[in-house]
């Protein structure tokens, strides 16, 4: 494959740079803040439609919006995937497949033969995973006897002890503790159709990659809890589920979501109305209502966002344009600060569970989800406000990092949500074939948290010298750095680099060598950098991939980082500019950010914007002399 040359004078880098900087101060609210779409695959859109068919509140109009979207997306074998130019998904497909029945296309259509096919040949609906399988059970498609159970008996474990709701990680504990009332309930709303042509007649697949040892003895649990299940302690199991609906409602947030994220949300709603909360009640109306918020409409149909992440963005931008050299009393910056300021979370939540004596403190993802701050946006905020200057900001600023290096686990890491959430006893369960259940640390979220520490004057501290010790030792042997919210290892190198020097690691240390060296063997012929989602499961992958504006903003953050100043970074930075539109962003198709490795991938529509500003802001500032990182 031929190398091409791909590198841009200064002035062509500054007027690009000026151009996405203009276009991102362009997409601000007036309110001060940022948000980009996030977008994900056609299972949100098919799981709100059958969540309306459920409820008894579809309509034609919404139906019809999102059939064009769900139609737009099919692949030519029939399926679905995951993420743009993924592989085919078994489970997606046959969501979506459900979806566009609902909306009233004949099975004997082209487009749905095509995914029949598919369907069948993947294994059919006895292959999918289980909260597919969920759906359809809902809906009579399958039997609940054929789904594994989880009691809501569950919610009366102490936190000490294992397999409580709290060694979940938060998104997997808002989803499992109203799923016990609805599997405990077993209700059934008939279709006005069956699905013969998705089934094989085969057994039931067993989760993959189950092993004897613990997968085996939960088996076997599973079926002591079937017996149970036709005849529970009728007493101890109306208190059960009485305890995990007051939970819910507890946990309600104010635009009517559950955590900010559709999983907890719809099973939040299905629960609750099956335990006689009607329509008209205010926590279901506020649900339904505050799905509406969540609906994407352009030409292209009707979409739900699995999560929205305007605090992630707003802060993301705000460095993206401190590095562009905008001056710290612009007016938007002004009202950024505003913005973000009043986003703080000072409450308590359920990471207090295992923090009971930390001060509450931080920053959460989306609008709202007090409940939930994470250590990932807190960093972002802490150095964001920090490098405004803002008076104001001082204490936001210190009460952050108090949550935030409080939340370091045993092992000197960070997680997102809770300190030391490792416990993989409920990741055997038969119930948890899909997605992450547990929020362990890990190397791009405890980079952040160093690197905010660092340039807020705790480099030289216990916490932070633990940290980076772990995060040396969790270097991949090849150099790089598994990225968990993001794809992949250049994600993950992209975050450790940066963050390590600022700790006070110097440039030509092995890891930080090694790293680079990593980076420019994995540069694209074209000067980019790009990893495939495949990489997390296809370790042919890591490091592969199409050019992306973000990923490619990743590799040369951590290379000016490391102080490299060569052809591999004018090469990367040519790639930037050679491939700006002329509205001044980037076009971006391919999935970058990361749910769950190996399950659930996001696109964030910012980060083709916000990254290569960062890295084109720190490139000239390195080429005029002065630090190519936060100041």
């Amino acid at each position: 494959m031929t190398t091409i040359e791909t590198t841009a004078p200064a002035d062509q880098v500054a007027a690009a740079l000026e151009s996405a900087r203009d276009h991102l101060l362009g997409l601000q609210s007036p309110a001060g803040w940022w948000k980009g779409e996030l977008e994900t695959n056609v299972t949100m859109d098919a799981e709100d439609l059958m969540l309306r068919e459920f409820l008894g509140i579809r309509t034609a109009e919404e139906t019809a919006e999102a059939a064009v979207w769900i139609r737009s997306q099919q692949r030519s074998d029939g399926s679905w995937a995951t993420f743009y130019e993924g592989p085919p998904d078994l489970s997606t497909t046959i969501e979506a497949y459900v979806a566009l029945r609902l909306a009233g296309d004949p099975p004997e259509d082209v487009h749905m033969r095509r995914a029949a096919a598919f369907v069948v040949g993947a294994g059919g609906i006895e292959a999918s995973r289980v909260f597919t399988r969920i759906w359809l059970a809902l809906f009579g498609q399958w039997s609940w006897d054929e789904l594994p159970v989880m009691p809501p008996e569950m919610m009366y474990l102490p936190s000490w002890f294992p397999l409580n709701v709290y060694d979940w990680a938060c998104w997997a504990r808002q989803t499992i503790v109203p799923l016990t009332i609805v599997g405990s309930l077993r209700p059934v709303r008939a279709l006005p159709f069956d699905l013969p042509e998705l089934r094989t007649g085969m057994r039931p697949r067993r989760p993959p990659g189950r092993r004897p040892g613990w997968g085996t003895a939960f088996q076997g649990l599973d079926r002591v809890l079937h017996v149970y299940e036709k005849a529970p302690v009728r007493r101890l199991r109306r208190a059960a589920m009485r305890r995990a609906a007051e939970w819910i409602v507890a946990r309600q947030e104010l635009d009517g979501s559950w955590g900010g994220i559709q999983p907890p949300w719809v099973y939040s709603l299905l629960a609750l109305h099956l335990l006689g909360y009607g329509l008209d009640h205010p926590v279901i109306r506020r649900g339904l209502d505050g799905l509406d918020g969540f609906i994407v409409r352009d030409e292209k149909g009707r979409r739900l966002e699995a999560c929205q992440s305007p605090v992630w963005d707003t802060v993301l931008a705000m460095n993206a344009l401190w590095d562009a050299g905008l001056p710290a009393g612009h007016p938007a910056m002004t009202r950024a600060v505003d913005w973000v300021l009043g986003e703080e979370i000072q409450g308590p939540g359920d990471w207090s569970v295992r923090r009971p004596d930390l001060a509450p403190g931080g920053w959460a993802f989306e609008f709202h989800n007090d409940g939930y701050p994470d250590t990932d946006d807190t960093a972002e905020a802490v150095l964001a406000l920090r490098r405004s200057g803002d008076p104001r900001a001082r204490e936001a600023v210190r009460r952050g990092v108090r949550w935030m290096a409080g939340m370091v686990s045993r092992d000197g890491a960070f997680g997102a949500f809770d300190a030391d959430n490792t416990r993989t006893l409920c990741t055997k369960l038969p119930f948890c074939d899909f997605g992450a259940v547990i929020d362990p640390p890990s190397a791009d979220v405890t980079a952040h948290v160093v690197e905010a520490l660092a340039h807020t004057g705790h480099a030289r501290t216990p916490v932070v010298w633990r940290a980076v010790s772990w995060l040396l030792k969790a270097q991949e042997d090849d150099g790089s750095w598994f990225g968990r919210w993001g794809a992949n290892h250049v994600y993950g190198t992209g975050s450790v680099v940066p963050a390590l020097v600022a700790a006070g690691v110097t440039p030509d240390k092995p890891a930080i060598r090694r790293a680079v060296a990593w980076l420019a063997a994995h540069q694209n012929p074209d000067g980019g950098w790009g990893e495939d989602m495949r990489s997390y499961r296809d370790p042919s992958w890591i490091g592969r991939g199409r050019s992306t504006p973000s990923q490619t903003a990743w590799a040369l953050l951590a290379l000016l980082a490391a102080g490299e100043r060569g052809e591999v970074v004018d090469r990367g930075v040519g790639w930037l500019v050679e491939h700006q539109r002329p509205d001044g962003t980037w076009d971006e198709d391919h999935f970058t950010g990361t749910g769950f490795p190996g399950d659930f991938y996001i696109n964030y529509h910012l980060y083709r914007l916000v990254f290569p500003v960062s890295a084109l802001g720190r490139y000239l500032s390195a080429r005029d002399g002065t630090a190519g990182a936060p100041a």
